[in-house]
């Protein structure tokens, strides 16, 4: 072999020895990238927000949100202190009633005709309207008239200043009830009624009234 043919020969093997390592090396990259993009996928599906950049390596983390417990606050009532308030009836304070009042004789119909009264005098002495007249003498407001009420609410020896329409302005004492005042009062109305020796006084027509107002200046004896 001549060594024209020999140099020819070594320089095909050096030419298809450099195509097979380049065809070879660009098959490796070209594979090593679709793994790598294939890892890229892969990781994308997974988790995107865990993906770390290949171009400026900055990692994307989820976001925590913060939630902050409320706290329980127990608001505990602070207890106040009751004032019990308890009705004073043995006070002369300006109790105030808007009511009823008519007069009534010793010889109405369904009276005994004496004028016996349901409440004894303060010295426990029987007052009757035909013995002693419709007017008491009280120890503190002198000589004042005598009326009916329901005693429940003002008790035997109760002082009112009557301001009547017609007839003016007066005491009285209370010594004396009947069923009309019990049943007004039970209905929340108060009814008063001014007694007289006899029904045959003319005065006892101006009695009745619906506006009479009664000012309480004593509870009971």
């Amino acid at each position: 072999m001549s060594i024209k043919k020999m140099a020819l020969l070594v320089s095909s093997g050096l030419v298809f020895f450099l195509v097979a390592s380049i065809v070879i090396n660009t098959v490796s990259v070209t594979r090593k990238k679709a793994m790598q993009k294939i890892s890229s996928v892969i990781k994308y599906e997974i988790n995107p927000k865990l993906m770390v950049s290949s171009y400026n390596f900055v990692e994307i983390v989820p976001e925590i949100e913060e939630v902050k417990e409320e706290e329980n606050v127990v608001v505990t009532p602070i207890e106040t202190e009751k004032e019990e308030v308890v009705a004073d009836t043995s006070s002369t304070s300006d109790a105030v009633f808007v009511g009823k009042m008519t007069g009534y004789g010793a010889d109405c119909v369904g009276c005994n005709g004496v004028g016996y009264l349901a409440c004894k005098a303060q010295d426990g002495s029987t007052h009757t309207l035909t013995g002693n007249g419709d007017h008491y003498n009280d120890a503190t407001y002198g000589n004042v008239r005598i009326v009916a009420a329901d005693l429940s609410k003002f008790p035997c020896g109760t002082i009112v200043t009557v301001d009547h329409p017609v007839l003016g302005s007066f005491n009285a004492v209370v010594l004396d009830t009947g069923g009309s005042m019990r049943r007004a009062w039970q209905n929340g109305l108060v009814w008063m009624d001014l007694a007289y020796t006899t029904e045959s006084d003319p005065e006892i027509y101006s009695t009745t009234s619906n506006n009479t107002t009664y000012t309480v200046q004593r509870w009971g004896w």
